[in-house]
């Protein structure tokens, strides 16, 4: 019984962290994130007839001494090497100083919306590479960053 048990818990566990569509792929940036460390993170597009939401996700703890976070994002699509850059500002925080995010404890995550209802031209790779464009050299308070990708609803 504990065999049976213990085999049905692993792969409980690898079902839920295997890299399927809609869920969180994140980088660790330690809490110590280099403006010239771009994070980068690829994509693999099966089903391009879909529209899919392309989202943020940020994790940050009370280290962070703002309350938002500029982003330089590098959208690819690696078969025609064609690229867009966009520069973004999401609000992390109340005027009071409250964070937004969910989570318990000093850490929170806050999910942002980069393009909803994007229509991939084709089936292939594509990458997202994100910069940190705030003032400091080294951003501490944020943990990770990451992206999700989600067939959008009609």
């Amino acid at each position: 019984m504990r065999k049976i048990l213990g085999l049905l818990t692993l792969i409980l566990f690898f079902s839920c962290n295997s890299s399927s569509e809609g869920e969180v792929t994140m980088n660790s940036v330690d809490n110590k994130w280099n403006k010239k460390s771009e994070q980068k993170f690829n994509l693999e597009i099966s089903d391009p007839q879909n529209p899919k939401n392309i989202i943020f996700v940020v994790r940050n703890n009370n280290d962070y001494p703002y309350s938002n976070v500029r982003f330089i994002v590098n959208f690819t699509d690696l078969q025609t090497k064609k690229k867009e850059t966009d520069t973004l500002n999401y609000v992390l925080a109340k005027p009071n100083g409250e964070w937004l995010g969910t989570g318990f404890g000093d850490t929170k995550e806050t999910l942002f919306q980069y393009k909803m209802n994007y229509q991939f031209p084709k089936k292939g790779k594509y990458e997202i590479g994100i910069t940190q464009a705030m003032r400091n050299d080294i951003l501490p308070g944020i943990e990770d960053i990451g992206v999700k990708i989600e067939t959008a609803k009609p």
